[in-house]
């Protein structure tokens, strides 16, 4: 708590803020706890600078808009406002009043609240606990050791998870959310039990609508009510760490929703989003962007990121919409847009922006990670802004994801005139940090489940599945997959609802989530399987040619070159009771997966885990083994 201060939003907070460099923004605007003059009460700060005058309304003033107007302060031309409510208590609601140049009064929720009242309302809560007493010191030495180096050779296997719909309480009438810490403790066990080492939680940052899954951002400082308090959400990071599980966050800069309590026009006029509509608006989501040239904006944005990482200890950001911003034509057609001061469509500013800010996330906390959902060819979208790149520490491979799934959706007659699809994003692999991608946008708006995107009768859907499955842990590239696709949820994920994990209690659905599960683990075990994924030197085709069988052969490698693993995988329904598939090198190797296993919901209990390789030419390789490989089947043999 502030002692007796004079002012709190300082002439110099308001040079850092004009400069886009005051990182602790979020301790200054918004409301905060102080005593003035004996008198326990908050401080409110709001930029308004459009505004003829502002007021508070609250709990604390019967929400009288004439009840407590807030003074200008120094540098004035900088439009903050301040003032102290003596009186005004933790719990409270409130909002800004705005007071229009046309005369209008806007009632508008804090920019920089720490918490907001539970959905539908839409007033700002007042909100000042202790300092959360975090106990997760060992995770955050780690991931300060890690660095922002090394960490590309480090595992990370995503569970893609939203809050809401993940578990529920049944027949409860406030919609039977899981509180922040039931969720904690309820993932962590799943999470831990099948081997991810990281979950991206969506729908954190505040927002109104249910349906927009937390895309639609109101509150760009405040953890959702829905779930609890901004206390609540840290113990949830704090007990994920401690179980040894990374976290990272949804963040959407691209732009917000047009909800009249929220950002848009904030001050009576274009303040957080560009004035030009042809620069300002998503014609196609009904949406305002950001204006990323204004300095204090940019700031808005890089605290928000600053406070998710420093404050709340959370390892990572997945920003939403990259492509959106950087491109000034995008999702619009002609005369809808601006070109650049070059003729171009690029979005200069947004371009400096990222710059910025993933060269400050990234170095002031070693290890956390700045991740791009990019949908286009945008170069060195992970490149060093040395070298002109965006500084992203990962992108989202959506072209593998695109190329992978048109394959696995066809019949397999047809998959040797596309064996290409899923041998092409190796050729682009090392231009980029990748993630591999099967989020919850693949399985929306009739796209199909995963499980339902698989051609063929019941039991064939779930081995295609599970072929996929482990061409995408094999392939290079870290790896997502959201919630529900680990047990082939035959069901579209909606929010409205709880995951169907009845379906665990049936044997196929359950052979799937095991068989995930090993894969998982494997994954994290063997160093071959994450180290060296930007390069060749940790891939080896060896077979990526066999089209006509519809089977892929491969081998991963670590930097030791010890415990390599090769991967067969048959596309196909045909059997191969001796395939024969080259190897690198004489010696034994280890069957450590196989698909048709009894535990997998298979037919086989193959006691043979040890095979010779063989002086026999295959594959442009001088040693070979055969093997009997099942319609769809995978096999996993470490060397």
């Amino acid at each position: 708590m502030k002692k007796d201060p004079k002012r709190n939003f300082t002439e110099l907070d308001a040079y850092l803020f004009g400069q886009a460099t005051h990182y602790d923004i979020y301790k200054k605007l918004g409301a905060h706890k102080a005593t003035v003059d004996g008198k326990e009460g908050f401080f409110f700060d709001v930029w308004a600078p459009h505004a003829a005058a502002v007021s508070v309304v609250g709990e604390f003033n019967d929400w009288d808009e004439n009840a407590f107007y807030l003074e200008r302060v120094e540098p004035k031309e900088m439009g903050v406002f301040e003032g102290f409510i003596p009186g005004a208590k933790d719990g409270q609601l409130y909002k800004f009043a705005i007071h229009t140049a046309a005369g209008d009064v806007l009632y508008k929720a804090d920019p920089f609240a720490k918490t907001a009242e539970l959905r539908p309302g839409t007033a700002s809560r007042l909100y000042e606990k202790e300092e959360f007493k975090w106990t997760d010191s060992a995770w955050m030495k780690k991931r300060e050791k890690i660095g922002e180096v090394k960490y590309v050779e480090q595992p990370m296997s995503i569970y893609e998870v939203h809050p809401g719909s993940w578990k529920r309480h049944p027949n409860r009438d406030d919609d039977g959310f899981y509180t922040y810490k039931e969720f904690a403790e309820s993932l962590a066990d799943y999470v831990t039990t099948m081997g991810y080492t990281h979950v991206e939680l969506m729908g954190i940052s505040e927002y109104p609508f249910d349906g927009s899954w937390g895309y639609q951002v109101t509150g760009y400082y405040a953890p959702t009510s829905r779930y609890g308090t901004p206390e609540d959400f840290a113990y949830l990071v704090n007990y994920l760490h401690k179980k040894g599980i990374g976290v990272i966050l949804d963040w959407v800069p691209a732009h917000f929703p047009r909800d009249a309590h929220g950002l848009a026009d904030f001050d009576g006029q274009a303040l957080y989003e560009y004035a030009d509509p042809k620069k300002g608006e998503h014609p196609d989501w009904g949406t305002k962007i950001f204006d990323y040239g204004k300095n204090e904006v940019k700031n808005f944005l890089i605290g928000s990121a600053l406070m998710w990482v420093e404050k709340y200890h959370v390892d990572g950001l997945r920003v939403d919409a990259v492509a959106s911003m950087l491109y000034l034509d995008y999702g619009k057609q002609r005369g809808q847009w601006v070109a650049n001061q070059y003729g171009s469509n690029e979005n200069l500013e947004a371009i400096e922006f990222f710059k910025h800010i993933n060269t400050l996330i990234t170095g002031r906390n070693h290890g956390a990670v700045m991740i791009a959902e990019e949908s286009t060819a945008w170069p060195k979208v992970t490149g060093s802004v040395k070298d002109g790149g965006l500084n992203f520490s990962y992108k989202w491979n959506m072209g593998w994801m695109h190329d992978f799934l048109d394959y696995m959706k066809l019949d397999p007659y047809f998959r040797k005139d596309n064996h290409n699809k899923m041998t092409f994003a190796m050729s682009y692999n090392e231009y980029e940090k990748y993630i591999l991608v099967l989020s919850h946008d693949e399985v929306v708006h009739l796209k199909c489940s995963m499980i339902n995107k698989m051609p063929g009768l019941e039991g064939d859907k779930f081995k295609n599945l599970k072929a996929g499955y482990a061409f995408m842990m094999g392939h290079p590239g870290k790896k997502l997959l959201f919630m529900g696709q680990d047990f082939a949820q035959y069901q579209e994920w909606s929010e409205e609802r709880e995951l169907d994990w009845y379906l665990l209690d049936n044997p196929n659905h359950k052979g799937i989530n095991d068989f995930m599960k090993e894969l998982l683990h494997i994954y994290k075990k063997y160093p071959a399987m994450y180290e060296q994924d930007t390069t060749w030197k940790g891939f080896e085709w060896i077979n990526a040619n066999d089209s006509y069988r519809n089977i892929f052969s491969f081998v991963r490698k670590a930097k030791n070159g010890k415990d390599s693993l090769l991967f067969v995988i048959n596309f196909s329904p045909m059997v191969y009771n001796d395939y024969r598939v080259g190897v690198p090198k004489a010696g034994k190797l280890t069957l450590l997966l196989n698909s048709e296993d009894k535990k997998f919901g298979g037919t086989e209990t193959r006691k043979k885990k040890t095979y010779e390789a063989e002086h026999s030419e295959c594959d442009g390789k001088e040693y070979s083994i055969a093997y009997p490989l099942p319609a769809y089947g995978v096999a996993v043999f470490k060397m």
